[in-house]
């Protein structure tokens, strides 16, 4: 791992609205396959978690890396799209939660306490939850804290192509849903009292169903909507808002395998079918999305309320408003990869690419 110690000129481009000032990517570092970036409660440092299962800390300033303060990666698989592939810190900070594939490729999430360092206590870690996965593409990815204080989890349709297992419309199953627990609430979870299928009717962990493969989502931490980054077949990605005055998903159907996007897939649209709010097709090499994050940082005020998302394959950030329209910014990430985006404890964001970089999105005076 070698972080960047002077970070380089930043690259500046057209913000989202016309401002005299324009937005840039500053490098932060470069560091060994990140696929997320946590921030944690009162901590000044973003805790990377690199892909073959360390969470390491650095100085989002300097790009300074210090030890590793996890290392599971003799217990995580890196075949196919598997991994440490997300986590997320309670929201004191005194709680860390890991989603990774574990040596049989299947799903785990454990949770450890952790000090007032940010260190992990080892021995009290705790497996929280476990799911087989048939294939290795399609496991997800994305853990969150919602404002409700629960814990989000995003799961894909168990892979191959086409959803071969009709996962997507089925809530027996939680592949190819995003789940909603509460962590803290029993041994060694609650379900909450609200989830919709908690008096039956399919699996109680689950919040909403018809999802391909969220790999990235995040709530809008000024409204509390949920944003999904949803991965499409070979044709549509989409992104789809769920309003908190609206229920925020609970009980939603995001249409997969049924529809891919706003198109028909598989069959007739499901009843109660939540379109996305702005999708884009395969052209100019696209091919995955990467969901991002609603602004709500101080730093870039042409990009408050704008959700920012990538294509892996492209790495140009997009700017989504609130009604669906949507603006490239001109902006490209180094080495393309984008697998992920992070957002700081002052809502300024950051993109990783899994090729190794860290960038944090900056305005730059014109």
């Amino acid at each position: 791992m070698a972080p960047t110690t002077t970070p380089p000129t930043t690259t500046s481009a057209a913000p989202a609205s016309n401002e005299p000032t324009s937005v840039g990517l500053r490098l932060v570092g470069d560091y060994n396959q990140p696929l997320a970036a946590l921030a944690r409660a009162g901590d000044p440092l973003l805790y990377l978690l690199e892909r073959q299962g360390r969470v390491t800390p650095i100085d989002p300033d300097t790009g300074a890396a210090n030890r590793p303060v996890l290392d599971i990666s003799a217990e995580v698989t890196t075949n196919g799209e598997r991994g440490l592939l997300g986590g997320a810190f309670s929201p004191d900070g005194s709680v860390l939660y890991l989603h990774f594939s574990d040596r049989n490729g299947n799903t785990q999430l454990d949770s450890w306490q952790v000090d007032s360092s940010g260190q992990p206590d080892r021995d009290s870690r705790t497996s929280l939850y476990s799911l087989d996965q048939p294939f290795a593409n399609h496991n997800g990815g994305q853990v969150a804290i919602g404002p409700d204080g629960y814990l989000y989890l995003g799961l894909g349709d168990g892979g191959a192509a086409d959803d071969p297992l009709d996962a997507g419309q089925d809530p027996s199953t939680a592949l190819g849903t995003i789940l909603r627990i509460d962590p803290e609430g029993g041994d060694p979870y609650a379900i909450p009292a609200d989830n919709p299928y908690v008096d039956g009717g399919g699996e109680p962990e689950i919040f909403l169903i018809g999802v391909r493969n969220p790999w990235r989502f995040s709530f809008d931490r000024q409204t509390g909507d949920l944003w999904i980054g949803d991965v499409g077949q070979g044709e549509l990605e989409e992104v789809t808002v769920l309003r908190s005055a609206d229920g925020g998903g609970r009980g939603a159907n995001l249409g997969w395998n049924l529809r891919e996007g706003s198109q028909a897939f598989a069959g007739d649209e499901p009843p109660g079918h939540v379109p996305p709010i702005h999708e884009y097709d395969h052209s100019g090499n696209n091919c995955s999305i990467t969901g991002g994050y609603v602004y709500r940082g101080q730093a870039i005020p042409a990009l408050t309320g704008s959700y920012i998302y990538a294509d892996y394959c492209v790495g140009e950030l997009v700017a989504v408003g609130q009604s669906g329209d949507a603006t490239p910014l001109g902006l490209v990430v180094d080495g393309r990869e984008v697998v992920s985006f992070a957002e700081d404890n002052a809502g300024e964001l950051f993109a990783i690419s899994q090729s190794g970089q860290l960038f944090e999105l900056v305005v730059v005076e014109n």
